[in-house]
């Protein structure tokens, strides 16, 4: 099934206006947020790329409301990710997978997380690549933060279900709008 996700992700004829789109989702839901760090990813495989959005986002703070977006860096050891300061421009180099990641750049706990859905369903349950990277993230990270998924619609899986271990998501934003949204 992730295999197939991937693909039809990959294909999807309008990806680029379904990308313009969940940007001014994700930049309108932004607003009025209290949290001053957002930690996201680097986008592979055709995911919805949050970076523009974010920067506009930090761009929005006032004076003495400094806003920083991170980016994770893997680590194989613990098999969990820790974030790194990011921003546009700033020096990057490949993580334990091949991904890009900040290079010496400030390391911290953000109070947010936004991350790629592969697939997602009823009440915030996410679909990743099954390497559990993000629940033992979550699992280490205190205090816990936001969790927002974002996600193209045709990843909506309404027989999806969460394990014993999965922690669901506290909103999930796609290109249609908020699909979920904890209380």
């Amino acid at each position: 099934m992730r295999r197939k996700l991937v693909a039809a992700r990959q294909a999807l004829p309008d990806r680029l206006e379904r990308a313009v789109e969940l940007q001014s989702v994700l930049r309108v839901w932004l607003v009025g947020r209290r949290e001053k760090s957002i930690g996201a990813y680097w986008p592979i495989k055709g995911e919805f790329d949050p970076l523009p959005a974010l920067y506009r986002w930090t761009e929005a703070s006032g004076e003495g409301d400094m806003r920083r977006i991170g980016l994770p860096v893997a680590d194989r050891e613990t098999q969990s990710l820790r974030f790194r300061v990011w921003y546009p421009g700033c020096e990057m180099e490949l993580d334990a997978y091949d991904i890009p990641k900040p290079k010496d750049t400030d390391e911290f706990v953000p109070q947010m997380l936004i991350v790629p859905c592969l697939g997602f369903g009823p009440g915030g349950v996410r679909l990743g690549y099954g390497g559990g990277f993000f629940d033992r993230t979550l699992n280490a990270l205190q205090p816990r933060p936001v969790t927002v998924g974002v996600s193209y619609t045709h990843g909506f899986l309404p027989f999806l279900r969460a394990t014993e271990v999965d922690r669901p998501l506290d909103a999930i934003l796609t290109e249609d709008g908020v699909m979920y949204e904890h209380g």
